[in-house]
């Protein structure tokens, strides 16, 4: 028997036995190893779709947190903006009752002024009064005795007193 050339026996063993074994790898052997290769394709293809999947959420997340940011920021300006009028409102809202409040004061006190001018002036009236009586009355024990000098008497203290109201009631 040579190496190089093998007998005709040798030859239909090794046929019949490489017949058999593709004949065993053909019925269980490779339905097994294509759909082992079937079904990894199948799980790559899932795995791949889902990170797609994956992926696009990821982007849609952020497109909806760029949202809700910029919805945020809204609210927020809104907000202050919303603040700040009434801020402005409360402080218009004071300043008015402050200026209603010193105008009642200023009116009260106009009236307390006048009341007390009015008052001072009729004091003084009467004191006026008082004295002029009491002048007169020194005066006209010194001179009763003329008749002349009592109606001369009489007459400038009329005029006096006259032109004193006149000045009362200028002030």
């Amino acid at each position: 028997m040579s190496l190089i050339t093998p007998d005709f026996g040798l030859i239909v063993w090794m046929t019949l036995i490489f017949g058999i074994v593709f004949f065993i790898l053909a019925k269980w052997g490779f339905p097994m190893i294509t759909d082992s290769v079937a079904k990894r394709a199948d799980r790559i293809n899932d795995s791949i779709r889902m990170a797609k999947e994956a992926e696009e959420r990821l982007k849609n997340l952020a497109e909806e947190q760029n949202k809700l940011i910029e919805q945020t920021k809204a609210e927020q300006s809104r907000i202050l903006k919303k603040a700040a009028e009434s801020r402005d409102a409360m402080i218009e809202n004071a300043k008015a009752q402050a200026h209603d409040e010193a105008a009642k004061i200023l009116a009260k006190a106009q009236t307390e002024i006048s009341a007390e001018k009015e008052s001072a002036l009729r004091d003084i009236r009467r004191q006026v009064a008082l004295l002029s009586v009491g002048v007169a009355e020194k005066v006209l024990r010194k001179k009763l005795s003329d008749e002349n000098e009592q109606r001369e008497l009489v007459n400038k203290f009329v005029d006096e007193m006259t032109s004193a109201d006149k000045e009362l009631l200028k002030n």
